[in-house]
């Protein structure tokens, strides 16, 4: 009986950790794109979210507000609309994405946000600084 607990409570982590996955295709966290200067965060959504996923937005928005104040711009885009397929499919983006681009170069740190953003949030806010600065 106690092994059918668990066994349920593990699937049912599983099914909830599969659903905020993130769905990119595979390819280097550092890639070159357009020539621009400024340094923007895109956070890339479905219509569907789960409390992680929002932890990121949010820890996301709060950590840049608080290092950068007004100067870096987060962009935030739902996968769904025409606006954000549009924007993802212009960043090679296929799901759940947390990026930050400088000129001609994104980097990904979807994989830390998800780990982070609800657990540490002072580690999420370390790993957007060490990331953004040498663009600055």
């Amino acid at each position: 009986m106690r092994a059918v607990k668990l066994m349920s409570v593990v699937a049912l982590l599983w099914g909830m950790m599969s659903g905020c996955a993130e769905q990119k295709s595979p390819s280097a966290d550092t890639t070159i794109i357009g020539e621009s200067d400024k340094v923007e965060v895109y956070y890339f959504h479905n219509a569907r979210r789960c409390a992680t996923c929002e932890a990121v937005e949010a820890q996301s928005k709060a950590a840049l507000e608080e290092i950068y104040g007004d100067t870096i711009v987060m962009l935030v885009y739902n996968l769904e609309d025409k606006e954000g397929s549009g924007k993802a499919a212009a960043l090679d983006v296929s799901g759940q994405t947390l990026l930050i681009v400088s000129g001609s170069t994104r980097v990904d740190i979807t994989n830390e946000a998800f780990l982070y953003a609800r657990t540490n949030p002072e580690k999420f806010k370390q790993l957007i600084k060490e990331n953004i600065d040498p663009f600055l």
